[in-house]
């Protein structure tokens, strides 16, 4: 027997979204999908359905990836201890060469799979494919950890001309072919502006920029830079999320429209930010409309 309330309920949530749908038809939406947020596989299998429900009705989407603890997985199977300092991977050649292998070939095409056992096209490319990342040593201690110098879109643009989700690991390279590992955040905004993205989805593992840390209740909705700069200066963003908001401004600088830290835990958080009034996470934008 046919529910005909359920099915006017899903009628009227599909009627509220089309003026959403209407706005970002054909816009650029980047997703940097971090690896502390991807340990679900249900939760990774919902973000997956919701990027590809954006690019059936005519979002033009971009996938970044991570994969820490992945990679730390990897690490251990060979029996090394993953190396820290400052928050930044200690990456000597053995850790470079397990960084390359997981996330340019693992977490990548896993992710890639997944799209398109949801009705997508996907491909899956690398930093360095057509020097798309161009980096350079950031820091001797830190071995191939990269640098940003340069970023070469044509090909993203490519792909996504030809029908296909680009979905990219975040690794470099610099003249002479040596193999960086890079900053996920840092990449998506570098990528992200190059691209004159509409929105830039930074996907953690917590609700988004809060007052309080301990306190999920004390969400910050929406900040413009000029507040987030006098958050810095109260103490309020501090550790991880310093270099986190650091990257949401420099992606604004860098000519995205907006920027949404948000938490990748969430079911469907992705599709709550785009096709509804109420948003998911922290919006931070150049400067707050009058």
């Amino acid at each position: 027997m046919i529910d005909f309330e359920d099915a006017a309920r899903r009628a009227e949530i599909l009627t509220q979204a089309m003026p959403y749908i209407r706005k970002y038809r054909d816009k650029i939406i980047v997703v940097k999908y971090g690896g502390n947020a991807m340990v679900s596989e249900e939760l990774k299998r919902q973000v997956m359905e919701d990027i590809a429900l954006l690019r059936m009705v005519g979002v033009r989407m971009v996938l970044l990836h991570g994969g820490g603890p992945e990679i730390n997985y990897g690490l251990q199977k060979i029996g090394k201890e993953p190396k820290f300092i400052n928050g930044l991977r200690v990456t000597d050649q053995e850790t470079i060469d397990i960084v390359q292998m997981v996330l340019a070939g693992k977490v990548n095409k896993s992710l890639v799979n997944l799209l398109q056992q949801h009705g997508v096209k996907a491909v899956g490319l690398s930093g360095i494919d057509a020097h798309m990342i161009r980096a350079v040593q950031k820091d001797p201690a830190l071995g191939y950890v990269g640098r940003i110098t340069d970023v070469d879109v044509s090909l993203i643009r490519t792909v996504m001309d030809d029908g296909y989700i680009p979905v990219i690991s975040t690794l470099g390279a610099d003249d002479e072919g040596n193999i960086y590992n890079i900053n996920a955040d840092t990449a998506a905004a570098y990528i992200a502006g190059a691209m004159g993205a509409e929105r830039l989805f930074m996907m953690t593992d917590i609700a988004g920029i809060l007052r309080d840390k301990d306190d999920p209740s004390s969400l910050i909705p929406c900040i413009d830079i000029d507040e987030a700069v006098q958050l810095f200066n109260d103490g309020i963003i501090s550790g991880g999320m310093i270099p986190k908001v650091e990257c949401c401004i420099d992606a604004i600088h860098r000519g995205v429209q907006r920027v949404i830290v948000m938490d990748g835990r969430v079911s469907h958080s992705i599709l709550l930010e785009i096709l509804t009034n109420e948003g998911a996470g922290t919006m931070v934008m150049e400067r707050k409309e009058a």
